[in-house]
């Protein structure tokens, strides 16, 4: 088989299957021809002979390029696969973790808006309490003093009663004293008092004598459960025809103790603070 000369600016003498090996046989037969140039002692067929050499030299390199190329452009595709594999393992990675971040960060976020509503709610709740007690600490005292004064009141009024009762009579109703005098009454003084009027109603009937008596104060002493004390001032006028109708003038005063029985308050004894006469005398 004869040998072919290459044509001018053809080294191989066929169509190179890739362009990368053949700027790399360009490139060394710019260098070569310039080698040649330079030194001046190679003939055309020692450059012939050379560019020859040179194509058998890059006929493995035209040969081999490509496959190490499309190797490398099968490792690079491996590489690029497995690198975007996980590129997007780890894209999925940090978006959990940026989800678990964000929901690591938002329970805070919450917690202490549920931590301030307890807190309020306690403090509410605490005022609430507070504020009950105080009303029922000074509510109840108030009530209990309205509750003693009523009954204080009520007392007072028993005792004024049952003082006129027993001391205001006319010769008319001298017969029925003991009996209106009886519902302010209660045990031994009410036997008491009925002897008493039982004594003076004959005279008193004979002398036509009226008894007025007027209640200028009352005061609740003491007060101890259903037992209580009250005094009574009053004041006494008595009048007869034998007085020539100038009328007796007395200062009385009372201390009556009284006891609650039926939810009634009556008087069980009774005894004279001050007694003073200020009838003229002529």
């Amino acid at each position: 088989m004869e040998d072919q000369q290459p044509r001018a600016g053809d080294v191989t003498g066929r169509k190179p299957s890739h362009r990368m090996p053949r700027r790399w046989g360009r490139g060394r037969r710019a260098r070569i021809g310039t080698d040649a140039a330079t030194s001046g002692g190679i003939d055309k067929d020692s450059a012939t002979d050379t560019a020859t050499e040179d194509r058998v030299e890059a006929g493995p390199v035209e040969t081999d390029a490509p496959h190490r190329e499309v190797a490398d452009h099968k490792s690079d595709a491996g590489v690029a696969e497995t690198s975007s594999g996980d590129e997007e393992q780890d894209a999925d990675a940090e978006a959990e973790d940026a989800a678990d971040m964000s929901d690591q960060d938002g329970a805070p976020a919450r917690r202490p808006a549920g931590k301030r509503l307890v807190i309020a709610v306690g403090v509410a709740a605490a005022l609430f309490v507070g504020s009950a007690a105080f009303a029922g600490a000074t509510v109840q005292p108030y009530l209990a003093d309205r509750a003693t004064v009523a009954t204080k009141l009520k007392i007072a009024r028993t005792a004024a009663d049952a003082i006129t009762t027993l001391w205001t009579y006319t010769p008319d109703n001298m017969d029925t004293l003991a009996d209106r005098a009886a519902n302010y009454l209660s045990g031994d003084f009410e036997a008491q008092y009925r002897k008493f009027v039982d004594g003076i109603a004959p005279a008193n009937k004979q002398a036509k004598v009226t008894n007025n008596t007027q209640v200028t104060g009352v005061a609740v002493e003491s007060l101890a459960g259903p037992e209580a004390i009250a005094i009574v001032y009053t004041n006494t006028t008595s009048t007869s025809p034998l007085t020539k109708g100038i009328p007796s003038l007395k200062y009385l005063s009372y201390r009556l103790f009284m006891k609650r029985a039926h939810g009634r308050w009556l008087v069980n004894r009774m005894t004279t603070i001050t007694s003073l006469d200020l009838t003229p005398r002529l």
